[in-house]
């Protein structure tokens, strides 16, 4: 019968095999040590001018854009939709914002707003655009911007995406104000396409939900009302 290995002659052989491993290992550095070293000084590259063009870049025309963008945020707060979007003489619009400054947080701010002024102006397609290259992820822009598509293309007759967008909005970031807004304007959309039955379901759901919401207050007429359409 073969003598079983000592804790020593285990040991060593546990050893021999990490120092083989670790051979083989400077081995396949050595052999690819430039390529290693090309790559590792292209990571460090990218990452020093990210930041470079971030700060000396970016950061500058930000600030710019800010203090540029409050002419035409002024115009829109005062209702003047025109001058909002192009601007008066050497104040810039939101157009203007877009096209100077395109990769700051403040151009893309500037296509919601613009967004929203071509809705109020009836001019949807181009509010359509806007609104679907604003980016957002709070809980109430991003939502608002997605529902204000919605009403875009429920001005424009196509009803089915005006529901997909108002219920993906009713669905983003959950809260109790843009919720229960964009889920009743869903229901609303889907009785004027008379169906009755989906449009009750989103209002008991509201009620159920959202009751303290002035949506929520609001559904147990639409409830009653869509029964007695239904016959129920």
């Amino acid at each position: 019968m073969s003598q079983k290995k000592s804790t020593k002659d285990l040991t060593d052989e546990r050893l021999e095999a990490v120092e083989e491993a670790l051979t083989k290992s400077e081995q396949i550095i050595e052999k690819h040590q430039k390529t290693i070293l090309i790559a590792i000084g292209a990571i460090i590259f990218v990452v020093v001018a990210y930041f470079a063009f971030d700060k000396y870049y970016i950061q500058p025309k930000e600030e710019k854009a800010q203090v540029e963008m409050a002419w035409a945020e002024s115009y829109f707060g005062m209702d003047s939709l025109q001058m909002a979007l192009e601007g008066k003489g050497i104040n810039p619009g939101f157009l203007d914002i877009i096209d100077q400054y395109g990769m700051t947080k403040s151009a893309n701010l500037a296509k919601y707003y613009a967004g929203i002024c071509y809705l109020k102006m009836g001019n949807y397609n181009e509010a359509i655009k806007n609104l679907k290259g604003f980016k957002a992820d709070d809980k109430i822009v991003a939502p608002m911007a997605m529902g204000a598509i919605g009403d875009a293309y429920l001005e424009l007759g196509e009803t089915d995406k005006a529901i997909t967008y108002y219920l993906d909005a009713a669905n983003q970031n959950k809260n109790g104000f843009t919720s229960p807004l964009f889920f009743q304007k869903a229901a609303l959309a889907y009785e004027s396409d008379n169906d009755f039955s989906k449009a009750l379901n989103i209002h008991e759901r509201i009620a159920k939900d959202f009751p303290t919401s002035n949506e929520g207050r609001q559904a147990e007429k639409y409830i009653v009302y869509l029964k007695s359409k239904l016959g129920k």
